[in-house]
C-alpha cells in the first residue's frame, strides 16, 4: 500500500470519527454560528473530496445537512458536491488540482483543530487526532513542494515556448550562415525533452496542471521539429558534394571496339593496363563539416519520437541527390524494349555508360552512401542500414535491369568484348555489393545482382563459342583483289588477340568449352599453351587456315594462290609473335607457321620465276647457240617478265619486312640468272634484243607487290 493510500485512509477515518463530534460542538456553542459554519463547510469539502474512493462518506455528509438545517446560502454548493461524489452521472467532477489538494488538507486540519480543542473529546482520541494532524502537515509540505516544481517547469516552458517563437520568426537559419542560432534550437529542443520526461515523471491521473504543461510541451516540440526538418532537407540539398566523374580513370581502348573497327590497324594498340584497376576509394556525399550537426539532429528528432519524419526528410533527400547524379552519368531509365531494339553502335554506347555507372555508382557512390547514413544513424541499431537500402535499391534494380536486357538479346561476335566487360565490371564489384546489401533487407538486390553475372556467364560462352564456328563456316564466292592479308584474317587474329586482355575471365568461363588441342602443340613446353582459352585460340586458327585454304582456291593464278597463303599466314604469325598471344600459342607454333608462310613463299617462286628462269637456262654444254636462239630467248624473256610485271606490281604486301624479304629473293634469284646469261652471251647478240640491263631489272623487281599495277614500256630503252 503506498504513502498516498494510507493518508487517504487515515482521512477517512479521521472525518468519520469527527463526524459526531462536530454535531455535538455544533449544537452546543450556538454563541460560534458563523465559526461553525466555516468549521462545517470546511469539513463537506474534505468529506466531498474523499467521496470519490468512499461513497459512503457522501451518504454520510448528506445526513449532516439534514440535521443541521445549513443556511440557504451553502445549499448550492454542498448539494452540487454531493450529487457529484455520490455518482450521479449528469455531474462530474472536473476539478482535481493541486490547490484542491493543499485546500482539501487545510480544511482537515481547521476539522482536526477543533475536535482537539473540544473538551467532550477523550484524552486517547485527542492523542490520535494530534499524530493525525502531523501526518496531514506532512502532506501539506509534499504538495506544496510539488506545486512549487511544476510552476517553475511552467516557467521553463515558458522559456523555452519564446525561445522557439524567435526562431520561427527569424528567415530560415542554416549552420553555414549562423552556426549558434541553429545550435539554439538542438538546444531549445533538449530542454523540453529534458522537461517533458519531467513532467512525465509525476503522476498526472489527479492533476490537470501537469497534463496541460504536457500538451503545451508537445505542441511547442512539435514546432521545433519542423524547424528541424527544415534545417535537415536545406542541409542535405545544399551542402550535399559531388565528385567530378573524371575522378575515376578507367578509360579503356580495348573496349571501344566494334565490328568495323576490328579490320583496321587501330585496334593493334596496346590497352592500357592501370585503367583495368578498382578505384576501390570513398568520397564525401556531403559537406563533412556538418555530419555532426545532422548527427545531432537525428538523436534530437529521435529523441522526441518524430523517427518517421526523419527518415522520410533524410530518404527523399538522398534520392533525389542519386536521381541527379544518375543525370549526370546519362544513365536514363530505358525499357527492356527499348534496349533489345538498339542497333551495335547504339548499344555499345549504351553499354559504355552502363560499365562507367556501375563503377561509379557502386564502387564509390553507394559505400560513401552507406558510410553517411551510418554516420548519421549509426547509433540507433539497424535504422541506417533500412535507410541505405531505400535509398540505393531502386537505383541499383534500375542498373541491373539494363543488363538483364543486354544479357537476353541477340548477340553477334563484335559484341562479345562488351558483354566481357559488363561480366568483369560485376564480378569485380560482387564483393562490394555483398557488403553493402549484407541485410536481410538487401537480400532480393544481392540475389538479382548474382543472377545478372550467371546470366552474362552464359551469354558470353554462347558467344564466344558463335565466333568459333563462324571462323569456319564464312564461306567467299569471289576471290580478294591483290592476293592481300584478308579482311576474316585480320578481323579473327585482332579479335582473339583483344580477347587475351580477358585471359582469365575466358579461361574460367571456358574451362567446359576446351576443344582438342590441335596437332603438334603437345609438344609445346609453355604451360599457358594448355588453358583452355589457348586450346580456343588453335582451333580458332585451324579453323581459319582451312577457311584461307578455301579462298585460295578461288584464284585461277596458282602462284597467286600461293602468294595469298603466304600474306595471310605471316600477318597470324606477326600477330602471335608481337602480343600476348605468344603466351597461349608457344614456340612450337610459331616455328611451324613461319615455316609455312615460307613454303608458300617458295612455292610462289616457283610457280612465277621458275618458268621465267627456264627460258634462260643454259642447259647446252656447248657454247655454239645460233644468233637466232639467243634473240629468241631475251625476247621471250623480256615478254615474260613484262607481264609478270604488269600483273604483279598489282599485288600486294603490306608487311614492309615481307615486301622486302621477297623482293631479295625474287632478286637474288632472278637478276643474278639473267645478269650471267647476259654477260655469257651479250658479245652473241645485237644490242637491240637486250631490252633490260641487270639495274633495270634490279629496278623493276623492287616495284612488284606494291598494289599499283604498272607498265613496263614506260621503262623500255629506246
Amino acid at each position: 500500500m503506498t504513502s498516498q493510500q494510507l493518508h487517504t485512509m487515515t482521512l477517512h477515518k479521521v472525518i468519520l470519527h469527527a463526524t459526531s463530534s462536530l454535531v455535538r460542538i455544533l449544537h452546543r456553542s450556538e454563541s460560534q454560528k458563523d465559526q461553525k459554519k466555516v468549521y462545517f463547510l470546511s469539513f463537506v469539502q474534505a468529506s466531498c473530496h474523499f467521496a470519490t474512493t468512499n461513497p459512503l462518506q457522501a451518504e454520510l455528509c448528506a445526513r449532516l445537512y439534514k440535521d443541521f438545517q445549513l443556511q440557504s446560502e451553502f445549499w448550492g454548493g454542498f448539494l452540487l458536491a454531493l450529487k457529484s461524489f455520490a455518482g450521479m452521472e449528469e455531474h462530474k467532477s472536473v476539478i482535481s488540482t493541486w490547490e484542491q489538494d493543499q485546500h482539501v488538507v487545510a480544511a482537515a486540519q481547521h476539522i482536526l483543530k477543533a475536535l482537539v480543542a473540544s473538551k467532550t473529546v477523550s484524552d486517547d482520541l485527542r492523542k490520535t487526532l494530534l499524530d493525525i494532524e502531523t501526518q496531514l502537515s506532512a502532506i501539506y509540505t509534499v504538495n506544496e513542494r510539488k506545486g512549487s516544481a511544476i510552476n517553475q517547469l511552467e516557467m521553463q516552458l515558458k522559456c523555452a515556448e519564446d525561445k522557439i517563437i524567435r526562431l520561427e520568426a527569424s528567415p530560415s537559419i542554416t549552420l553555414d550562415s549562423n552556426p549558434s542560432e541553429s545550435s539554439e534550437c538542438l538546444k531549445v529542443v533538449g530542454e523540453i525533452q529534458t522537461l517533458t520526461q519531467t513532467l512525465e515523471s509525476f503522476s498526472v491521473d489527479e492533476n490537470w496542471k501537469q497534463k496541460e504543461l504536457l500538451q503545451r510541451a508537445n505542441s511547442i516540440l512539435q514546432v521545433a521539429m519542423s524547424r528541424l526538418e527544415e534545417e535537415l532537407v536545406h542541409i542535405l540539398v545544399q551542402l550535399k558534394q559531388y565528385f567530378e566523374p573524371v575522378y575515376m580513370s578507367f578509360h579503356s581502348n580495348r573496349v571501344d571496339m566494334v565490328y568495323d573497327d576490328l579490320f583496321q590497324s587501330g585496334e593493334d594498340d596496346q590497352i592500357d593496363e592501370a585503367s583495368r584497376n578498382s578505384i576501390g576509394s570513398t568520397v564525401d556525399l556531403v559537406n563533412p563539416a556538418v555530419l555532426q550537426y545532422l548527427k545531432s539532429i537525428a538523436k534530437a528528432m529521435f529523441g522526441s519520437k518524430y523517427r518517421q519524419e526523419f527518415r522520410q526528410v533524410f530518404i527523399t533527400s538522398r534520392r533525389d541527390a542519386l536521381a541527379e547524379y544518375f543525370v549526370t552519368l546519362e544513365m536514363e531509365k530505358i525499357s527492356t524494349e527499348d534496349v533489345l531494339k538498339l542497333d551495335c553502335h547504339c548499344l555499345d554506347r549504351e553499354i559504355k555508360k552502363w560499365i562507367r555507372a556501375m563503377k561509379i555508382i557502386v564502387g564509390v557512390y553507394f559505400v560513401g552512401e552507406k558510410q553517411l547514413c551510418k554516420h548519421i544513424l549509426g547509433d540507433f541499431g539497424s535504422f541506417y542500414q533500412c535507410c541505405f537500402s531505400e535509398v540505393s535499391q531502386s537505383f541499383m534494380l534500375h542498373l541491373l535491369n539494363f543488363g538483364e536486357a543486354v544479357a537476353m538479346g541477340t548477340h553477334t561476335p563484335e559484341k562479345l568484348f562488351r558483354l566481357l566487360d559488363m561480366y568483369e565490371v560485376l564480378e569485380h564489384l560482387a564483393m562490394d555489393v555483398d557488403i553493402l546489401f549484407f541485410e536481410e533487407i538487401g537480400s532480393f538486390v544481392r540475389a538479382e545482382f548474382h543472377k545478372l553475372i550467371r546470366n552474362l556467364a552464359e551469354t558470353v560462352k554462347s558467344t564466344f563459342l558463335a565466333f568459333r564456328n563462324a571462323v569456319t563456316t564464312k564461306p567467299s564466292k569471289t576471290p580478294l583483289p591483290q592476293g592481300g592479308v584478308h579482311h576474316v584474317t585480320k578481323y579473327v587474329m585482332n579479335y582473339i588477340m583483344t580477347l587475351t586482355e580477358y585471359g582469365d575471365t575466358l579461361n574460367l568461363l571456358l574451362v567446359d568449352e576446351s576443344s582438342t588441342d590441335p596437332a603438334g602443340s603437345k609438344h609445346d613446353t609453355l604451360s599457358p599453351s594448355l588453358c583452355p582459352m589457348a586450346c580456343q585460340f588453335r582451333s580458332i586458327t585451324t579453323n581459319l587456315e582451312s577457311n584461307l585454304i578455301n579462298k585460295s582456291k578461288l584464284y585461277k593464278d596458282v602462284a597467286l594462290q600461293h602468294f595469298f597463303m603466304m600474306n595471310n599466314i605471316y600477318y597470324m604469325v606477326q600477330k602471335v609473335k608481337c602480343s600476348d598471344l605468344s603466351h597461349f600459342f608457344g614456340d612450337c607454333w610459331l616455328r611451324q607457321h613461319t615455316a609455312n608462310y615460307q613454303r608458300q613463299a617458295r612455292c610462289y617462286e616457283r610457280v612465277t620465276w621458275g618458268s621465267l628462269l627456264s627460258i634462260i637456262k643454259d642447259d647446252s654444254i656447248s657454247s655454239c647457240v645460233s644468233q637466232k636462239t639467243l634473240e629468241k630467248r631475251f625476247k621471250r624473256f623480256s615478254t615474260a617478265f613484262g607481264e609478270v610485271y604488269k600483273i604483279q606490281t598489282g599485288w600486294r604486301i603490306s608487311d614492309p619486312q615481307l615486301r622486302d624479304d621477297l623482293q631479295i629473293s625474287v632478286s637474288q634469284k632472278v637478276v643474278h640468272a639473267y645478269s650471267t646469261y647476259t654477260g655469257k652471251n651479250s658479245s652473241n647478240i645485237a644490242e637491240k634484243y637486250i631490252k633490260y640491263t641487270v639495274d633495270d631489272l634490279q629496278s623493276y623487281i623492287l616495284d612488284l607487290f606494291q598494289g599499283s599495277p604498272k607498265s613496263l614500256h614506260y621503262y623500255h630503252k629506246k
